[in-house]
């Protein structure tokens, strides 16, 4: 083989390599343009949710809806709606910023929430409460928690009031206040894979076929 022609064959084998790597970070870059302002996936760690959402449940977030935001300063630039009531949202836990929580709005600005003996009260109108669950029948006094006699208090600008559907065992606005919305990640869309890992005997039942590709509301 001539000189020239081994020239030509190592100019295409770079050439080549140069289209795989120019390729691979194409594709790396539109997944982080993707995971940082249209979708992501969050997996469901504890039982707060529940019946809604269970552990193990794996749910696509639409990052979109509430609008653009600037990356770590959190600014949103291109506003298109605001979380409103019922909405199952993903956000930046107030009081430890390295974790994502999970739950559904019960309060928007400018709402007054009240709740007496496990019954929420929203602008002084019992609240239709379709998704929550009690499994506990004790009642606490506001003066020993706020789980079950809770306000009033006002949300306010910029802000909601969030619960999690299985009231007496969540960790929510009652307990550490309210979610600022420039800290709010998405709206939950769809379980796109859910996994019991709970169940010991049989492997196949692990994954929860009857929850894939659910839509939330």
């Amino acid at each position: 083989m001539s000189k020239n022609n081994e020239k030509t064959t190592e100019q295409k084998t770079k050439s080549k390599v140069q289209e795989y790597v120019e390729a691979i970070i194409i594709a790396i870059l539109i997944a982080l343009f993707i995971r940082t302002f249209i979708v992501a996936a969050y997996k469901i760690p504890s039982r707060s949710m529940e019946p809604t959402l269970l552990v193990g449940d794996h749910l696509l977030v639409n990052k979109f809806i509430y609008g653009i935001k600037i990356p770590v300063i959190r600014k949103i630039l291109v506003p298109f709606t605001s979380p409103q009531r019922g909405d199952i949202i993903v956000f930046i836990y107030p009081h430890d910023r390295s974790k994502d929580f999970i739950k559904r709005v019960i309060g928007t600005e400018g709402d007054k929430i009240e709740i007496k003996n496990k019954k929420i009260f929203i602008n002084d109108k019992e609240y239709s409460d379709n998704f929550g669950v009690y499994s506990d029948s004790v009642v606490y006094p506001a003066s020993l928690q706020p789980r079950d006699n809770f306000g009033p208090v006002v949300v306010p600008s910029n802000a909601v009031f969030v619960m999690g559907d299985n009231r007496d065992e969540s960790a929510d606005s009652r307990f550490w206040g309210f979610v600022d919305l420039k800290d709010v990640e998405g709206k939950a869309l769809i379980i796109y894979w859910s996994w019991n890992s709970e169940e010991k005997e049989d492997i196949l039942w692990k994954l929860r076929w009857n929850r894939l590709g659910n839509l939330l509301h």
